[in-house]
């Protein structure tokens, strides 16, 4: 990645990544010049928060005071740069520990940036997007592969374009503690590994067989690990190969263990999870027939600030996949904006009430999204809306933002229930109550939907919990069903503690 240069170039401005990983923590920053970045900063720390899981799947204090004490350094570094010119977030370790929320409240604070935890699918698109930015553009279609601490992700794409993408249970970490757990290398161990790895990708064997590639590539710690010792071994020249792997793994069978002493190449650090990496590569190189496989130094981080750049552009890839999802589930588009609109206008009224960006975005996303349920059935749409929104594959949401607006679209009519923002970790229920009363309003503002009410004459103060709706009489003495439904709303409200005032 360079940067722009030239008397028409933009100013630059500095933006940064954080990858929370299963094995290690990544931070990059770069300098972004328009549509280019260039890198000024790297820091990698070994955590291995994915060994730090107990059986009950809860993180130890140990792994706790290790991400802590890493993620304090990188705020160090990140201190300067304002909350939208970072992204950080947690992959399959958190995505699997069941205290994750506790863990992030004094992350978030460690770090002095927002965290996301973001599920297998979009790691994955954001990996492949790091990767085909560092691809030469005459090879079409790509398979990346990434294996990680706690999972492996394999992308097909076309271009910039991910076409299939698969997140599998399958890391360095967790493979080498179910089968290498004493360091030791047998023969029936490392067969024991691979079948096993094999097993976990079978289900997408068919599909990616049939797909097909033009190139393999892998973007990871472990597959780097592995290339270098195959390279240093004279085994392979730039590309793993087939023949390669195999006989990296007769000579770890034929050595016992993973010793960096008698494997020229590999890292003391790399060497404790080395074993379970190799053999999941080696999985995937006999499930899927890959040849040969070149290694890319792009991965999530890169595809972490490329995203992150396209949101500062306001090229967000979240607008996209809100207007692909309306348009699959058969929404009204057009009711569906004017109740967006509406909603964005009241929560201009209301200032300060709501002032971050990111949640203005939510309530624009869960206007558009509102009736998405709809393609199921009437009765209950707004419980069939949130379960789709809640379990569907959105690219470039994140886990919790993803929560945020399926509960909102579950809010949107009815009774208000509390229980459903208090499932929301404790920072964003403020917030998310907020834009739901705000939704709602909006919602019922458009009952009649009438194409012609782009824009209900009503206005919106805001002070505490105290709302007042200031409506023009006229309009509503000819809307008695609005009228009444507002009334309603006034009891309805009532629960979370809001007053709203009618006026007109």
């Amino acid at each position: 990645m360079t940067s722009a240069s030239g008397p028409n170039a933009k100013p630059t401005a500095s933006v940064a990544a954080v990858d929370l990983g299963s094995n290690s923590f990544h931070m990059v920053v770069a300098r972004a010049a328009g549509s280019e970045l260039h890198i000024v900063d790297r820091l990698k720390e070994s955590v291995r928060l994915a060994a730090g899981l107990d059986k009950r799947r809860r993180l130890s204090a140990e792994a706790r005071d290790r991400a802590l004490d890493c993620l304090a350094r990188f705020g160090q570094r990140l201190r300067h740069l304002p909350r939208g010119r970072v992204r950080a977030v947690g992959t399959n370790t958190l995505r699997r520990a069941r205290n994750a929320d506790e863990f992030l409240a004094d992350a978030e604070q460690a770090l002095g940036h927002p965290i996301e935890i973001i599920y297998g699918a979009e790691e994955a698109r954001l990996i492949y997007g790091g990767v085909a930015r560092d691809l030469a553009a005459e090879v079409p279609r790509r398979l990346v592969v990434d294996i990680g601490g706690g999972s492996t992700e394999l992308i097909i794409g076309e271009h910039a374009d991910p076409t299939l993408i698969e997140s599998v249970s399958l890391g360095a970490v967790v493979h080498t503690q179910r089968h290498f757990a004493d360091g030791r290398v047998s023969a029936s161990d490392w067969t024991a590994a691979v079948l096993d790895a094999q097993v976990g990708l079978e289900p997408l064997i068919r599909d990616y067989r049939e797909a097909g590639w033009d190139v393999a590539v892998g973007a990871s710690g472990s597959i780097k690990a592995v290339q270098k010792v195959c390279v240093t071994a004279g085994w392979c020249e730039e590309a793993i190969t087939a023949g390669a792997l195999r006989k990296l793994g007769k000579t770890l069978v034929k050595t016992g263990r993973v010793d960096p002493d008698k494997l020229p190449g590999l890292s003391a650090e790399r060497a404790p999870i080395f074993a379970g990496g190799a053999a999941v590569l080696s999985a995937i190189f006999d499930s899927l027939g890959v040849d040969a496989m070149q290694v890319s130094d792009k991965a999530l981080r890169e595809g972490l600030l490329l995203d992150l750049l396209g949101r500062l552009e306001h090229h967000d890839v979240r607008d996209a996949t809100v207007a692909a999802a309306c348009a699959r589930y058969g929404v009204d588009a057009a009711h569906a904006r004017r109740v967006a609109d509406t909603a964005a206008r009241l929560c201009r009224d209301a200032g300060d009430w709501i002032a971050d960006d990111a949640d203005r975005h939510l309530l624009h996303w869960a206007g558009q999204l509102h009736e998405i349920g709809l393609t199921i059935a009437h009765k209950g749409y707004h419980k069939h809306g949130e379960y789709i929104v809640r379990n569907a594959d959105l690219q470039g949401f994140s886990k919790s933002d993803q929560a945020v607006l399926a509960t909102l679209i579950r809010l949107h009519r009815g009774k208000f229930r509390d229980n459903l923002i208090e499932s929301l970790p404790v920072a964003q229920q403020p917030g998310a109550t907020r834009l739901a009363v705000l939704l709602r309003l909006a919602v019922l503002l458009h009952r009649g939907r009438d194409p012609r009410a782009t824009r209900p004459p009503v206005s919106l103060n805001v002070t505490g919990k105290r709302l007042q709706l200031q409506c023009d009489a006229d309009w509503l003495a000819e809307h008695p069903l609005t009228r009444a439904d507002l009334e309603r709303e006034q009891a309805y409200l009532d629960r979370p503690g809001y007053r709203l005032i009618l006026e007109g």
